[in-house]
């Protein structure tokens, strides 16, 4: 088995479901242990609402070959998030990558409507949740980070920085959460590059979330018949594949040329030669640009 991350500690906040719970799983597929954290467990339900729990994350790290871990914790108290730095720090010593991946607010958003017909209440907890979390929880992780060098930061959210620079997304709110996760990748970069770290920005394409799965009325399984209703569901692609992505950039010993980088997982499966569960390599930015923005029928072919 390949395990090149044995060895290496990793925290995964926001690892209940989706994106964070399968980079969870593939940095432990490399042989990583992972820490995964959120506020949903087997006894307690977030503000989301939904079934998956850290407990299962955890599980799914271990049964891939990794040390999975799972901590209930809420990135918005910062006393919670001390706790959980001072136990890896005593259980392990060291961390080695930090994935910045809370989210949970579309319960919260409203789209499509101007910033003087949104409610401000879901709008100011969409950033406490979209952006405090994260700098809370780099606030206590980054000072054991930094104790060793080639430390990785990665901060999650939704489009590269070209695309949210040249994109309105349907939200006031929803548009700024965004936009300051890619910047969060560029400003730690800053910090972390004397200490011998890197940060950068990742996203997904169009994510086959849980929630996406059943907004479209299929599976995994039958995912292709989401197409039906939306055409260009033909190319999303699956929450492993963006972990396979921090699972590449963390075992590449020379991660730093990408420190401050806005990515997304297509552009680095270029890079790294990994693929999707189905063998693919969906690339959604150059789609998106080439195929959606343009207005084309949707097709696949040439882009995964």
């Amino acid at each position: 088995m390949n395990s090149p991350l044995t060895g290496t500690v990793a925290l995964v906040a926001g690892a209940t479901r989706g994106a964070g719970r399968q980079i969870a799983v593939q940095l432990g597929a490399a042989g990583a242990t992972v820490y995964a954290t959120g506020r949903t467990t087997r006894e307690r339900r977030s503000e989301m609402d939904r079934p998956e729990t850290i407990e299962e994350t955890a599980e799914l790290v271990t049964a891939a070959g990794g040390t999975g871990i799972a901590v209930a914790v809420d990135h918005l108290d910062p006393e919670q998030v001390r706790a959980l730095v001072e136990r890896i720090d005593a259980e392990q010593g060291r961390l080695d990558v930090l994935v910045n991946d809370v989210w949970g607010a579309d319960p919260l958003i409203t789209w499509e409507k101007p910033v003087w017909e949104q409610p401000l209440d879901a709008g100011f907890r969409t950033l406490r949740l979209a952006v405090d979390t994260h700098i809370i929880t780099s606030h206590f992780a980054l000072p054991l980070l930094i104790r060793n060098p080639g430390g990785l930061v990665v901060e999650v959210g939704d489009g590269t920085k070209e695309h949210n620079d040249s994109e309105y997304r349907l939200s006031v709110f929803y548009d700024l959460a965004k936009v300051s996760v890619n910047r969060l990748g560029f400003s730690q970069a800053h910090e972390l590059a004397p200490h011998g770290c890197t940060a950068v920005a990742l996203t997904p394409g169009w994510l086959r979330s849980e929630a996406m799965l059943e907004h479209y009325g299929v599976t995994e399984a039958n995912w292709r018949d989401g197409a039906k209703t939306e055409p260009h569901f033909v190319m999303s692609e699956t929450p492993a594949f963006v972990g396979r992505a921090v699972a590449a950039l963390a075992a590449d010993p020379d991660r730093a040329r990408w420190n401050g980088k806005s990515l997304d997982s297509g552009g680095l499966a270029q890079v790294y030669g990994f693929t999707d569960v189905d063998g693919s390599r969906p690339h959604w930015a150059r789609y998106y640009e080439e195929v959606v923005k343009p207005g084309k029928p949707a097709d696949p072919d040439g882009y995964r």
